[in-house]
């Protein structure tokens, strides 16, 4: 009998960063876009060794429909992320940096049968604010076909860690004499114990030939690899975007919305990741809905709250108000990107006057509505959230024409609705006004590091940006006229009234929205010229 106890050593991944990684197929709740909505995999949480399979698992349930990744994660293991990247590439599968923020079901929840009904199990908004792909995700994202990293996500590098785990094994060894000689007839592992460990920062050159070779496979530049070298692993070297773009490790400087936008679907053709869910449930994928989606906008106007914000030049038509009656801007709908360019395009045709803009909007696009702001804080423009009834005709139905550019009507704050990203609108005004009837609510959104600056430069209380971030996406949070004072939010409790009621052009000074016009028989009544 004998034994012996040779030390062994065993490479493994660095210690668990966080949650390992989880995939879930996420149906964007961003307003306006049903019915035909963008999908995604939401990939969040730690690489590790099984996190290939779990992938796998998630592209077969898809049965080859090709949705892009939104990747959040610290890194992990190595070996695992070259295995994540092929199997993007192998799917042709495009990818960017974000997080997912859930509406109703979460991938943690069990048995939640919030979405029922709904066509998908998932629903939520995408933000690259914040996110990030760091460590080994790089290797990951690198297998995408389209790779972005929007303005405000991370992605960065550094040197690999290996760690090195040392094992005292025991054994047992059966032997017999022969001739003089022994024998090995068995040998049995009797115990195994850990001996320490100790961890290389140094990339060995084996490693560094396999990341080169799979770096070169994907079509990336040599720079990653030198990045990753020269960085230590105690510290991370973020790449900016314009260097990600010249290295070819990512195909465009887009975000994210790129894939997950309200308007994504929109595009023409329909981008693959599109899913048109009808009212009655059932779904339709992208290439059998398209030519279905084109007509039907053509043919029908969307509902009211996916309508892209108007702008409309309004005169009260309060008779208590005649001949000196107050004019003022109707914005109404849903914020987008083009908001700042039609509000621009409607400041521009009134010469100068500084005529208040009166909004009743759900929300919508938060880089829309940080440019609207800012441009009305550029006009000296003073807000109120309030609703306009016109009195002539609807500004959008047909033949509807407004004499000398403005149409006739009258505003209300009673059912008026000023949420999420119309907070952010609403803070650009100089002097700004809430009335008791209408409602603000806010919840949180992406952008955050900007919509904080944006506040801070607008001079509005760090309570409004926590409120907005103490509410999650579409679970709403209304805000109190006590509330919207405390935050400095508004500079007054008035109403809508403040700013285009009937008796505003008495006062004096005379507000610059007032516009005395000549009485009916005004030409009679003037005296004769010689």
């Amino acid at each position: 009998m004998g034994n012996a106890g040779p030390a062994a050593a065993a490479k493994k991944p660095e210690s668990d960063l966080g949650p390992t990684m989880r995939f879930a197929v996420v149906r964007s709740s961003a307003p306006g876009c049903e019915p035909n909505c963008p999908e995604w995999i939401s990939a969040e949480g730690t690489i590790e060794a099984g996190t290939p399979a779990l992938l796998k698992r998630t592209l077969k349930s898809l049965k080859g429909r090709q949705l892009p990744i939104i990747v959040n994660s610290p890194g992990g293991n190595v070996d695992a992320a070259l295995q994540l990247g092929r199997i993007i590439r192998k799917n042709k599968l495009d990818i960017a940096v974000g997080t997912t923020v859930f509406f109703g079901c979460e991938p943690q929840m069990k048995n939640c049968r919030d979405n029922d009904g709904r066509g998908a199990p998932y629903f939520g908004v995408a933000y690259d604010s914040g996110a990030m792909c760091n460590s080994a995700c790089p290797l990951m994202f690198a297998g995408g076909i389209r790779r972005v990293v929007g303005e405000w996500a991370f992605l960065g590098v550094h040197q690999i860690t290996t760690t090195y785990r040392r094992e005292k094994l025991l054994y047992r060894t059966t032997y017999r004499v022969v001739n003089g000689k022994k024998k090995v007839i068995g040998t049995k592992l009797v115990s195994r114990k850990n001996a320490g460990s100790y961890k290389t920062y140094e990339m060995s050159k084996a490693v560094e030939k396999r990341l080169s070779a799979y770096l070169r496979e994907m079509g990336i530049g040599e720079g990653v690899l030198v990045t990753m070298k020269n960085t230590p692993a105690s510290d991370i070297h973020q790449l900016v975007p314009e260097n990600m773009l010249r290295m070819n490790l990512v195909t465009s400087l887009d975000s994210l919305e790129l894939f997950a936008a309200a308007t994504t679907c929109r595009a023409n053709p329909v981008p693959a990741n599109c899913r048109e869910i009808p009212a009655d449930g059932n779904a339709k994928p992208a290439e059998m809905a398209a030519a279905e989606t084109q007509a039907a906008q053509a043919l029908a106007a969307p509902p009211k709250q996916a309508q892209e914000m108007r702008f409309v030049l309004v005169r009260g038509s309060n008779p208590l108000c005649n001949p000196d009656c107050p004019d003022w801007i109707a914005a109404e709908g849903t914020i987008t990107a083009g908001t700042p360019d039609r509000l621009r395009a409607v400041l521009d045709t009134v010469g100068g006057r500084r005529l208040p803009v009166v909004i009743n909007s759900p929300g919508g696009d938060i880089r829309g509505a940080l440019a609207a702001g800012r441009l009305i804080r550029e006009r000296g423009l003073d807000v109120a959230v309030g609703r306009t009834d016109f009195l002539d005709c609807d500004p959008g139905a047909a033949g509807c024409a407004a004499k000398d550019g403005f149409h006739t009507g009258l505003t209300v704050d009673a059912g008026a609705e000023c949420d999420a990203a119309c907070a952010v609108m609403i803070a650009g005004g100089g002097r700004r006004f809430v009335g008791a009837d209408a409602h603000f609510l806010v919840h949180s959104m992406g952008m955050e590091e900007k919509v904080r600056a944006y506040l801070e430069e607008m001079a509005i209380g760090s309570g409004l940006f926590a409120a907005m971030q103490s509410a999650q996406y579409a679970k709403h949070r209304e805000l109190s006229q006590d509330e919207l004072a405390k935050f400095g939010l508004t500079t007054g409790r008035q109403s809508v009234d403040a700013l285009t009621g009937a008796t505003i052009c008495r006062s004096s000074p005379k507000p610059d929205n007032c516009r005395a016009l000549p009485s009916a028989n005004a030409q009679a009544e003037s005296p004769p010229k010689l």
